[in-house]
């Protein structure tokens, strides 16, 4: 018997999860390629490494700015917030 969804949230928009996957794996399971852009340019960043290493990943969980979403664990409720790094201090 398959686990329940865990639900969350990205930007307001109900996702859900399975147990265990990290925030990473969950937006891209979602369809949600990238989360955030670079300082120069504007570049698209998401998921790249997936170990930690290389912090294309980050966005802000629960309030929590520059998390590295590949090693944040989906949890119930959670609140995911994208943007630009110049806003986020």
């Amino acid at each position: 018997m398959p686990a329940d969804p865990v639900p969350f949230e990205l930007d307001g928009r109900p996702l859900s999860a399975r147990p265990g996957q990290s925030v990473a794996a969950a937006l891209t399971d979602a369809g949600v390629r990238s989360w955030r852009t670079t300082r120069r340019g504007g570049r698209p960043r998401g998921l790249f490494c997936g170990i930690g290493v290389c912090f294309d990943c980050l966005l802000e969980v629960d309030g929590r700015p520059d998390q590295r979403a590949c090693l944040v664990p989906v949890q119930p409720g959670m609140r995911l917030r994208t943007g630009a790094p110049q806003e986020w201090t």
